[in-house]
């Protein structure tokens, strides 16, 4: 648990604008697939649908947590949005990978053009991480307590973020959004064949 250091009018006149500021757009983030289910501080439960698909999916809940904010960023789930239990790994509803470019891939023989950039190797990086399937995964982006709390990235402090807005509501449910739900093509479907019976003719 994170106690409240700062002044708690300072953390709560903060958690205050974000949430007005999304209600402000509350009907244009309807339309995404966002709704706001509850905003009482420190917490927020946002459920998130994809409404492009067809029949159109409620698809996962997003707890926030802006205790001692913005002294510390929010805490991030991924929770079922009838209970507000955190999924586990093995459970996630949705998978947020985004495409990432590494290192240059050297190709021996060949000059670039003036301009040209060398190609890239792209990786596919899942955003939710977690070492064991039956834990419950983390948000792994700058502006996330669990991001910063990782000992992981201790050379990436809060407070170089801080200043972009990064822990702002709105902000972290578009990047969820975005390598989340927009992604989502269709259902996934699979149809177990079980014996409940024998079939048989009736006797003349």
């Amino acid at each position: 648990m994170v106690s409240q250091a700062t002044d708690p009018k300072v953390s709560r006149a903060k958690f205050d604008r974000e949430i007005c500021e999304f209600r402000a757009l509350a009907a244009d983030y309807r339309r995404k697939g966002w709704f706001l289910l509850q905003a009482e501080f420190p917490r927020v439960l946002v459920l998130l649908a994809a409404p492009h698909l067809q029949p159109p999916a409620v698809v996962t809940g997003v707890a926030f947590d802006y205790t001692d904010y913005d002294l510390r960023p929010p805490s991030v789930r991924l929770v079922n949005p009838f209970t507000s239990e955190p999924y586990k790994a093995s459970a996630l509803p949705i998978s947020l990978i985004r495409e990432v470019q590494n290192q240059v891939i050297p190709v021996a023989g060949v000059d670039l053009l003036p301009g040209m950039d060398p190609p890239r190797l792209v990786q596919l990086q899942p955003l939710m991480q977690s070492y064991d399937p039956e834990e419950i995964p983390f948000l792994c982006l700058a502006g996330v307590r669990e991001y910063h709390d990782h000992p992981g990235h201790s050379g990436d402090a809060w407070e170089l973020h801080r200043p972009n807005g990064e822990g702002r509501l709105v902000r972290l449910l578009d990047v969820i959004d975005n390598y989340g739900l927009r992604a989502l093509t269709g259902y996934r479907l699979e149809v177990q064949a079980r014996i409940v019976g024998f079939s048989a003719n009736v006797p003349q």
